[in-house]
C-alpha cells in the first residue's frame, strides 16, 4: 500500500465528511461569533478569551486540512464486496476468532484512520488485522502483539455489511 494512501470503509468517508462540513459550517461559524465578542471586551493584548478562540480556530483549520488530506488520498472499500467474497477476510469485513482458551472476540477490519480498539474496529496494519486478511473460516492465524507475544486463534466467522 502506498504510504500517502488511507484506506476508508464509506461509513468512514462518511464520518468525515460529515464532520468536515460540520467544522466548516457550525464549528467555524460559533467560533468567529466568539473571536467577535472577545474583540468587543477591548484590549486584545491581555484578552484571554480572544486567545482562547483564536486557538481554537487554529485548531479547527487543522483539523479541516487533516480530513481533507485524508479525504484526498483516500481509498474507499466497499465493505459489501471487498476481497475475493465474504469468505475471506478484507478490509471492511468483520471476523469473530476464538483463542486457545475459548475466548471469542468479534472485530472489523478498518483502514488505520477509522480504527477505535474500543468499538472493536481495528487497523488492517495493527498486528492482528494485518495477520487476518486474506484468510477464511477455519484458519489458525498467528500473529505477535505489541508487547512481543506470539498469540494464535481460530477464525470462526467472516461478515459483510450489508448494502
Amino acid at each position: 500500500m502506498d504510504n500517502n494512501e488511507n484506506i476508508l470503509t464509506e461509513q468512514g468517508r462518511q464520518e468525515l465528511l460529515d464532520e468536515l462540513a460540520w467544522r466548516e459550517g457550525e464549528k467555524n461559524a460559533e467560533i468567529i461569533k466568539r473571536l467577535k465578542e472577545a474583540r468587543d471586551f477591548g484590549d486584545l493584548s491581555e484578552n484571554s478569551e480572544f486567545d482562547d478562540a483564536k486557538e481554537e480556530q487554529s485548531q479547527n483549520a487543522a483539523r479541516i486540512a487533516e480530513i481533507r488530506k485524508v479525504l484526498a488520498t483516500a481509498k474507499i472499500v466497499d465493505s459489501a464486496t471487498a476481497g475475493k467474497g465474504p469468505s475471506v477476510v478484507s478490509v471492511g469485513g468483520t471476523v469473530e476468532v476464538e483463542d486457545a482458551k475459548g475466548k471469542k472476540q468479534t472485530f472489523t477490519i478498518v483502514g488505520t484512520t477509522e480504527a477505535k480498539s474500543l468499538e472493536h474496529m481495528i487497523s488492517n496494519e495493527s498486528p492482528l488485522g494485518a495477520a487476518l486478511l486474506g484468510h477464511k473460516k477455519g484458519d489458525e492465524v498467528e500473529f505477535m502483539t505489541p508487547s512481543g507475544k506470539k498469540r494464535k486463534v481460530t477464525i470462526t466467522k467472516i461478515t459483510r455489511a450489508k448494502k
